[in-house]
């Protein structure tokens, strides 16, 4: 190298000094930051996917956090239930002891009621303070606005979960194609004998009177005619009266009434049609001859038919329990119908006497629940009851409907679905097959519990009030059980249990509902969160974390590169200085 003002190997030591100084920077600024990426440069690819997965993160830790903070609301609300359930469960036991009034004392039963009350007001007091920050749970606040209200054929309608989406609304259609049934059996006419219009025959065997029921039927059997000779009548017609609830046609008339047409057989025969239940016929020529009693008792007897020919015991199961019935030969279908309703608490069932002489067993529930179950157990010999039944065992049907165009589950009168978009339950009038529809508009509590926010990433929870005016179902109110009202101990306690029954039911269905929903949504949310936002965090830490054994030895080879290179380049310096030889 003989020339001095271009020193190219120092400036190829400079170039390769200044990469090693880059390298070594790198290595250094890797090593102190613990990330590879630290600037776009480093790896722009990386970078964009790294921040992305960044968002992701930062979203998800935001989801867990939502999806605890609405597990801590749910256990809030059910513990505050807790406490309502066992207000309830006493509520029970005191209309349960108070139905005991054949043992109980009219104090005693007003002490329970008194009790009921405490309990009633101490529920109001947990709705309206059962708060999360300030917010109350068991008011009615977080619950579903809708026009369900509106709809005459509801008894009554739970929305526990609705995704009301952008537009804010959920419209919803119902159509009943078939509306639920009782279980129904029947004994036909047949097993009676056959129906007629009772009548019976007085007089003096000369003159007599024939008494017929307007209406066909066991209705009139057994109507006795008693007759009354009054002289405080005096100079008047006769006078015919008919009490229907003993079954007694009681004819008053004067025997020495003048004229004497006052108290022959066509007075007395007029007078008894009068009566808007009979007609009277003078059955022999014209009924002049003067009216006299009728020795011995007078009675229509069986002759309006309707009655069993022979002995019969029966035993019938519904729903509710088994009763066994026995009646002898002469008994009415309307006789066998009462005896049966006397009872029908216990057995769930109600029966009816037809106008066509049969008789129809009717369960009091609906649905494939419902059931009426006959056993014959004995018949006299000439009887027909058995033969002519319908059947021995029948059950009911269940709702079948649509919402909005779905098929729904039904249960006796009540239909429901369970979609990603709407989860509620209503029940019907008792067979009612109208369709309606209605809006939910807004309301209930909305959880975020996924990263993005979008309505599938969203639950939205109906709870409802738990104050005693809401409380309730088809058969009323919780209320209704406090002082004064129609359904209070001294009233109608066996409506009082029908109430506190249901209302135990809705509040631990609530109960239920807000369990699943945290132990099935939230926890298994929560665990699914964690483990997506430890998988992103891997997949993150995998493109932008350094690599410490490696930058380590990057560090290494960077320094021993930065302290060779600058050796280099002080010996490429030197070598211009081999020109001065020459000049020598």
């Amino acid at each position: 190298m003989t020339r001095i003002n271009t020193n190219v190997p120092s400036l190829v030591a400079q170039n390769r000094l200044q990469r090693s100084n880059q390298d070594l920077q790198t290595a250094l600024t890797r090593l102190s930051t613990g990330l590879r990426i630290n600037s776009g440069s480093d790896d722009p690819a990386g970078l964009i996917a790294s921040e992305a997965l960044r968002s992701e993160i930062t979203s998800l830790g935001k989801a867990v956090s939502n999806t605890r903070r609405a597990s801590q609301i749910i256990s809030t609300a059910d513990s505050s239930l807790g406490q309502v359930s066992s207000l309830l469960n006493d509520i029970r036991g005191l209309v349960v002891e108070a139905a005991n009034q054949g043992a109980l004392s009219d104090d005693e039963i007003g002490a329970n009621q008194l009790q009921i009350d405490s309990s009633l007001e101490a529920i109001n007091r947990i709705a309206q303070t059962t708060t999360f920050q300030g917010r109350k749970l068991l008011d009615g606040s977080m619950d579903f606005v809708s026009t369900i209200g509106s709809v005459d054929s509801v008894r009554d309608s739970n929305i526990d979960q609705a995704n009301l989406g952008a537009t804010g609304q959920i419209d919803a259609e119902v159509v009943i194609n078939t509306a639920a049934t009782q279980a129904t059996l029947t004994a036909s006419s047949s097993a009676f004998t056959t129906s007629g219009n009772a009548a019976v025959t007085f007089g003096n065997g000369t003159q007599e009177i024939t008494l017929t029921a307007a209406t066909a039927g066991a209705d009139f059997n057994d109507v006795q005619v008693q007759f009354v000779d009054d002289s405080s009548l005096g100079n008047a017609v006769p006078v015919a009266a008919y009490d229907s609830d003993q079954k007694v046609v009681t004819l008053t008339y004067n025997s020495a009434a003048t004229p004497s047409t006052f108290a022959d057989f066509d007075a007395v025969s007029t007078a008894l049609n009068g009566l808007a239940d009979f007609t009277a016929t003078v059955a022999t020529g014209p009924g002049t001859t003067a009216f006299t009693d009728p020795a011995g008792a007078v009675s229509t007897g069986k002759t309006g038919g309707e009655v069993l020919t022979d002995s019969l015991v029966f035993q019938l199961n519904g729903v509710s329990g088994a009763e066994t019935f026995n009646f002898g030969a002469g008994t009415s279908s309307t006789q066998i119908a009462e005896a049966l309703n006397l009872v029908s608490d216990s057995t769930g069932i109600g029966a009816t006497s037809s106008t066509a002489g049969g008789l129809t067993l009717t369960s009091t529930a609906y649905g494939t629940n419902s059931l009426v179950n006959i056993d014959v157990i004995s018949e006299g010999s000439s009887g027909a009851f058995e033969a002519n039944l319908s059947g021995t065992r029948d059950v009911g049907s269940d709702i079948v409907a649509t919402v909005n165009g779905i098929e729904a589950k039904g249960d006796a009168n009540t239909l429901s679905i369970n979609t990603s978009s709407l989860d509620l339950a209503l029940t019907v009038g008792d067979g009612s097959s109208t369709n309606f529809s209605f809006s939910i508009t807004g309301g209930g509590a909305q959880f975020q519990l996924g990263p993005n926010v979008t309505s599938n990433q969203q639950a939205r929870l109906g709870i409802g009030s738990v104050s005693t005016g809401q409380l309730g179902g088809a058969s009323g109110r919780l209320y209704e059980l406090g002082s004064g009202q129609n359904k209070a101990l001294t009233e109608n306690v066996t409506g009082a249990a029908e109430v506190i029954d249901e209302v135990i039911n809705k509040v631990t269905s609530l109960r239920g509902r807000l369990g699943a929903f945290q132990a099935t949504t939230l926890e298994s949310n929560i665990v699914s969160l964690n483990d997506t936002r430890a998988n992103l965090m891997e997949a993150e830490t995998t493109i932008r974390d350094a690599d410490f054994a490696q930058e380590s030895a990057n560090l290494t080879r960077a320094q021993i590169l930065v302290q060779s290179g600058t050796n280099v380049l002080s010996l490429a310096n030197q070598n211009p200085q081999n020109v001065l030889s020459l000049l020598r």
